[in-house]
């Protein structure tokens, strides 16, 4: 009996390619899974089942972990606030663990003792795709097909296209050169073409896939009313609703008035910096207004340390290190900071902007008392002189000690 491999498989051309290449070059049974965090086109593709077994696979996993992605691995970085290098939202970076966890866990039901993946030696999945498979299945053998360059010699779409005519597979896959695009729930990412200078403008009429442009928006003011308990999204404009079909309802808002588009050259993992343009309308959305609410009810010294912490996290997930103990403890201290994110949020989206309209909460930190300009019944302003003596004090020091120095002539 031959030794299963698990392929993470897409349908398209790349994984196709490596279902007869696999069986040719190590005798493995294939096992084709295909992951749904949310991708939509790809997986409404009714041959994809027939397109794997065409083409020398055994089987086909198509999972849907569409509501696991948001709630565990979503919402944390929501919830942390993390961001990578001020623009990147993580989309892709997010999803990679969840698909490693699941090919790790088809691997184990079906006893298979290696694990493919199509990733590029350029890119940052590969990084991701194996560290998490390394986490939690170190056994397993993970091969890497763009990194063996002694039996993949396939470098173009071109050569994909010869190699599987030559092994009798006649798919209906285009020679035309387009934009590498990687979509799921949260958000979708294009690189490729005009991209790949950064002195060019984005062609944004043929590259959008989730909305337009805010010059194309529509004039008029759209509202939105969000609730939240305990940092996570109940309702949307009154309807109460799954985390999954909030962000999926706020895509095609936050699309339609030009939200979330951003343009970023970024720092690779593996020491290159790539540019590309993401699309990422709901969940532009949804960090800003949980952080429009964190503002009312998280005190100072939280917020700063939620903030250092939320980069980190950023840096983390970036680097394909979900596994690991650093993440689980970070976590778990942006999950105490949540008890008292509950309350709703109002915003404004016109052209591109997300504008505040209101925020309320029981947990709320805001005192009319205490904000006024006018005097309070918690507040005596003579109680900051001795504050600000106090406060200022090793500046005092500092001067009276530098000023003797001077006059000393030191």
């Amino acid at each position: 009996m031959n030794e299963k491999v698990i392929l993470a498989y897409s349908g398209g051309l790349d994984t196709t390619a490596l279902i007869p290449w696999l069986k040719e070059n190590f005798g493995y049974e294939i096992i084709c899974c295909c992951i749904n965090c949310g991708q939509e086109e790809e997986l409404t593709d009714d041959n994809l089942e027939e397109r794997a077994m065409k083409s020398g696979a055994s089987k086909l996993y198509i999972e849907n972990v569409i509501d696991e992605f948001a709630e565990d691995f979503i919402m944390p970085c929501v919830e942390a606030g993390a961001v990578y290098e001020h623009s990147y939202l993580l989309g892709t970076s997010m999803a990679r663990p969840l698909i490693a966890k699941r090919l790790v866990e088809i691997a184990r039901k079906e006893g298979a003792t290696a694990i493919c993946h199509g990733a590029t030696g350029k890119g940052n999945d590969q990084i991701r795709f194996e560290l998490g498979i390394k986490a939690l299945a170190p056994d397993i053998r993970i091969i890497a097909p763009w990194r063996m360059p002694e039996v993949w010699k396939m470098q173009s779409r071109e050569d994909e296209i010869e190699y599987c005519k030559a092994h009798g597979i006649d798919l209906p896959f285009s020679m035309g050169k387009g934009y590498s695009r990687d979509r799921n729930l949260w958000h979708i990412s294009h690189e490729g073409l005009e991209l790949e200078d950064p002195m060019q403008a984005p062609n944004y009429d043929k590259l959008l896939v989730l909305g337009v442009t805010p010059q194309k928006a529509p004039d008029e003011v759209t509202d939105l009313t969000l609730t939240f308990e305990k940092g996570v999204p109940k309702t949307l404009n009154g309807k109460e609703m799954k985390v999954a079909e909030i962000i999926a309802e706020l895509n095609k808002i936050g699309g339609a008035n030009g939200i979330g588009i951003v343009d970023i050259v970024e720092n690779r993992v593996v020491g290159m910096k790539s540019r590309g343009v993401y699309e990422t309308p709901g969940g532009t959305i949804l960090m800003a207004a949980h952080d429009q609410l964190e503002e009312l009810v998280l005190d100072r010294e939280t917020m700063e340390t939620k903030k250092k912490l939320g980069s980190q996290f950023a840096q983390i997930v970036y680097e394909g290190k979900w596994f690991t103990p650093l993440r689980e403890a970070i976590q778990a201290f942006v999950e105490s900071t949540q008890n008292v994110v509950t309350g709703e949020v109002r915003l404004q989206l016109y052209k591109g902007n997300i504008i505040k309209a209101g925020t309320c909460s029981p947990y709320s930190l805001y005192n009319d008392s205490l904000a006024s300009f006018t005097t309070g019944d918690l507040y005596d302003h003579t109680d900051a002189t001795g504050f600000i003596n106090l406060f200022g004090l090793p500046l005092k020091v500092r001067a009276m000690t530098m000023k003797g120095l001077e006059e000393n002539g030191k």
